[in-house]
């Protein structure tokens, strides 16, 4: 069971800029979201971390919702061009890093979060969903919050929070389930 003072301690040493224990329950799933990522984003049937690899929204939300908890964290940083995308994303390693010490610190106490994040994942050089296989590295991809079709944007309404925090803030989630 996990030690959530423990947790917190733990949390406040890391340059998170917030994070909120939630209830899976409080999640808006759409598949608005995921017509964004079908219609707008390059990495769309191209990993397992994207749809249609991650399944349908109906699969991914009954998957979420089967953890009776949730840890949302959040970083921010920021850059001098936020329309330089190569700039923009280079900033997303990090926030993975910070993702990946979380996820370590809870299985120090025996839980094994299911984790979404940022990225299409990039663990492998090719995504072995282009070859019909199967993801090589299961523990180590973290599907993006967006493939679940998860409106991170009515959480952060709910929880009082803003994303925009600046001209050239850039803003990351990840979303931690556990038991």
């Amino acid at each position: 069971m996990l030690d959530k003072e423990l947790l917190e301690s733990q949390l406040s040493e890391l340059p998170l800029y917030t994070y909120h224990f939630i209830s899976p329950e409080e999640l808006e799933f759409s598949d608005r979201i995921r017509w964004i990522c079908q219609h707008e984003c390059p990495m769309y049937g191209k990993s397992w971390a994207c749809p249609p690899g991650v399944g349908e929204v109906s699969v991914c939300e009954q998957k979420c919702r089967s953890y009776v908890n949730c840890l949302m964290i959040s970083t921010i940083t920021e850059v001098n061009d936020i329309s330089d995308l190569e700039e923009t994303l280079a900033t997303r390693a990090p926030h993975e890093k910070i993702t990946n010490e979380v996820r370590d610190l809870m299985r120090q106490q025996g839980v094994n979060p299911y984790i979404l994040s940022t990225e299409a994942c990039a663990v492998c050089e090719r995504c072995a969903f282009l070859d019909g296989l199967p993801c090589r590295l299961p523990g180590k991809m973290h599907p993006c919050v967006e493939s679940h079709g998860i409106n991170i944007l009515g959480l952060l309404d709910d929880l009082g929070l803003s994303f925009q925090y600046g001209e050239n803030v850039v803003t990351w989630f990840s979303l931690l389930f556990y038991n």
